[in-house]
């Protein structure tokens, strides 16, 4: 992300510079976030607002750089190395709660890629439950030498940029991504607002690093999300895949998309054009969901050519203007962790 390591933290949360910690800083300062939240905080409390989000590799690079500056002979890392602030995963939950002074629960959701979708769900319970009137939610992931190289001693890494459902795909691009949400209870004198009005997990556990191959537990998400949201799937005007641009995941999720929709629901991936954010790729995508409800405008796949002609899903490769009520996203991760998310206009 073009200027990230220009930003700086302010002194009084010197403690929690690192990468990620700043990416959510400048994340929070884009669109009137901050301002949003400080509303939000004005209307409930500071002790009503929750802050749930997700990330993957959190501040690791930290301790990567720290590991290369270990002490000679003793091996002792350095003085200044703050594992809790920095590379912790509850760093990230910490550090926006004391930057915006908020005091209501704070959780960190770390599975793998599907961690930024599974952070809408924590928080929607909270709320439903009543442990808070609104809700911090989003995912923040940044790049460390552990995440290039572990995806690239799995050979999944694209040459060039990725083409999701492309008949020659061949890996994902990754990326780095911070987005932020603020879910709030419905209350009077609040206008209407973009809902998310259903969300579904699953956890197949098929296999450590691959999916199920007709897409078992992505199926089950999806039917789960539907099932809360009260809709059948015809009610979808629009599926965000999370398409990854690898034969395998391509393959299973379309499976499992078109043994609920057949080919009657235009889907897309939109990781052709900003890649895989993996922990944050569910918020970044929930963003995308939230901007073509309000546009009325369903995007196309980037960089995709020629669609495979073994998946059968409805592909769209440019972008379409349609009336839209319901869209639904799809986030799956390492280790079989699936989350569908529902999102449409005030009913």
């Amino acid at each position: 992300i073009a200027g990230l390591d220009d930003e700086t933290l302010p002194p009084p949360l010197s403690e929690f510079d690192c990468r990620n910690n700043r990416l959510a800083q400048l994340t929070a300062r884009q669109d009137g976030f901050d301002d949003a939240v400080a509303q939000a905080q004005r209307r409930f409390g500071g002790a009503r607002v929750g802050v749930f989000v997700g990330t993957s590799t959190s501040g690791l690079l930290q301790s990567e750089l720290a590991y290369q500056h270990r002490e000679a002979g003793t091996g002792a890392l350095p003085d200044d190395f703050r594992y809790g602030s920095t590379h912790n995963t509850y760093s990230l939950a910490r550090f926006l709660r004391t930057r915006w002074g908020l005091s209501g629960p704070a959780w960190v959701q770390s599975s793998a890629c599907a961690s930024g979708a599974k952070a809408f769900g924590t928080a929607a319970r909270a709320i439903a439950a009543g442990l808070v009137d609104a809700a911090v939610v989003g995912g923040v992931d940044t790049l460390c030498l552990t995440t290039l190289y572990g995806f690239g001693s799995l050979e999944l890494l694209a040459p060039d940029p990725c083409r999701p459902f492309d008949a020659e795909r061949n890996g994902i691009s990754i990326g780095e991504a911070g987005a932020f949400v603020l879910l709030q209870r419905p209350q009077p004198g609040l206008p209407d607002m973009l809902q998310l009005i259903g969300f579904g997990e699953s956890s197949d556990a098929y296999h450590m690093s691959s999916p199920h191959p007709q897409g078992v537990g992505a199926h089950q998400a999806m039917q789960h999300a539907l099932a809360a949201a009260g809709l059948p799937p015809e009610s979808i005007g629009y599926v965000n895949l999370h398409g990854t641009a690898t034969p395998s995941n391509d393959a299973a999720e379309d499976a499992a998309v078109f043994a609920l929709f057949g080919d009657s629901v235009p889907v897309s991936s939109t990781k052709g054009a900003h890649g895989h954010a993996l922990g944050a790729a569910g918020a970044l995508e929930a963003v995308v969901c939230l901007l073509a409800l309000r546009n009325q405008q369903i995007p196309g796949g980037v960089n995709t050519s020629r669609i495979d002609p073994a998946l059968r899903s409805a592909y769209l490769l440019e972008n379409r203007i349609a009336p839209l009520r319901a869209v639904m996203s799809n986030s799956f991760g390492f280790g079989g962790s699936n989350c569908t998310l529902i999102f449409g206009a005030a009913r």
